[in-house]
């Protein structure tokens, strides 16, 4: 017997049959002798439409309340999924996060999970039940009720596998796993069989939008197995796991692309100590996360310092650095908003030499000028201008041997021949 978390998300849940096909599944995993705890997602499209109520009242809403009308969406799925087991024969209870003292921070729309209590989910596997927990929120310590952020069930799921020493962590989504890049941009893209941790956080971090990063981090620290799998097929999917030997065979192992960035210079900085400590402190006060960071050469006293922010963060950062610039004496300000981020990552380039030459290469054959580069152990970055995006991700994709072998044709048949030689005739 085993204790497996299977987490599901929106488009899993996403109307009433597929709820029902959700209850199947857990009751086959119960059936075959293990305990299940099942953490679920708004059904899909229902958090957008509830932030829109929001935004009808207000374009500036209170981020608490906010939260206390985006959490129903989760009320909604578990409710209706422990009703499905219910009706297919099985015994099965619903706790929303306080139920179950998911305690977080009190930062609302984005909170951290801090502790989970496990002693109500264990004494309902003791009773036989299948557990159906709330994902994307939590309460704080003042009981007010939290959010987690875009993609937070993820980060549910693996927490509740790591607070219940659980021996497999199931995310059930739409797709059947982990492939090498976008699929939908590449179509020689693959399904990688196992990933470690440590690429699927930089993938995740990188743009990659099968996991939330937080829920990588949670299976990284506490060694939670991590599945990712379709909820429409019985393909076993990807592992998430600790890195191998193997594993080091492999050069790349994926390639990712964003976006959603922008760029801003601040031009004409005084090149003396505590500029950038002001520059970047502004932002840091506003909570806006910075991505790539460059510097120029010093030339007479000035330098350029240049950076990447989220989209969504653009006209916030470019008001904050607007002023932080007047403030530390810089020239000037520029801004570039069609950007996006190609990275190539894989834990064998620690060990191996040219890897970075190879990328800057390869994009150069397709005429991609390079913007920013950034680099770590495990992945190279490269901002270049947006409307090459899928170019480049389709060149480094068979750059680096990716690509899916074509699917093998069967030899034509006695007839089949026949039949196009009479066709040329």
């Amino acid at each position: 017997m085993a204790l497996i978390v299977q987490k599901y998300g929106g488009t899993s849940v996403g109307d009433t049959e597929r709820m029902k096909n959700v209850a199947r599944r857990c009751l086959a995993a119960q059936k075959a002798g293990h305990d299940v705890v099942v953490v679920v997602s708004a059904m899909s499209g229902e958090t957008n439409r509830l932030l829109k109520l929001v935004a009808q009242i207000t374009d500036r809403p209170d981020e608490r309340e906010q939260d206390v009308v985006v959490a129903t969406g989760e009320q909604v799925s578990i409710g209706l999924v422990a009703m499905a087991i219910q009706a297919q024969g099985g015994k099965a209870v619903s706790f929303l996060g306080h139920q179950v003292r998911i305690v977080t921070d009190s930062t609302f729309s984005k909170a951290r999970i801090k502790s989970i209590d496990a002693e109500p989910i264990r004494a309902a596997l003791k009773r036989g039940q299948i557990v159906v927990v709330a994902g994307f929120q939590g309460v704080d310590e003042t009981g007010s009720v939290t959010t987690l952020g875009r993609g937070g069930s993820d980060t549910t799921g693996v927490a509740l596998a790591a607070a219940l020493k659980a021996d497999a962590c199931e995310i059930y989504t739409d797709v059947d796993g982990v492939y090498t890049t976008d699929p939908n941009v590449c179509p020689a893209a693959k399904k990688l069989d196992r990933i470690t941790y440590e690429e699927m956080l930089e993938l995740a971090s990188l743009g990659a939008k099968v996991l939330q990063i937080r829920s990588v981090e949670f299976a990284m620290k506490y060694k939670v197995p991590l599945w990712v799998k379709s909820s429409f097929t019985e393909d076993p999917g990807t592992l998430v796991c600790e890195e191998d030997a193997s594993m080091e065979d492999v050069l790349v192992r994926g390639v990712a692309y964003d976006r959603n960035e922008a760029k801003i210079t601040v031009v004409g900085v005084p090149d003396q100590p505590g500029t950038a400590a002001k520059l970047f402190g502004a932002l840091d006060a506003k909570h806006i996360v910075v991505d790539l960071i460059v510097q120029n050469p010093s030339r007479d006293g000035r330098t350029d310092v240049t950076f990447t922010v989220a989209k969504s963060d653009f006209a916030k950062a470019h008001e904050v650095v607007k002023q932080a610039a007047q403030d530390v004496g810089a020239t000037g300000i520029e801004v570039d908003d069609a950007i996006a981020k190609v990275s190539i990552v894989g834990v064998g380039m620690r060990n191996h030499s040219g890897v970075a030459a190879k990328m800057f290469q390869t994009l150069s054959q397709e005429g991609i000028n390079i913007q920013l580069i950034s680099t770590s152990e495990i992945k190279t970055s490269c901002v270049i201008h947006t409307k090459y995006t899928e170019l480049a991700v389709r060149a480094l994709h068979t750059a680096f041997g990716l690509d899916a072998p074509p699917p093998v044709t069967a030899n034509p048949t006695v007839s089949e021949v026949d039949a196009l030689k009479g066709q040329k005739a």
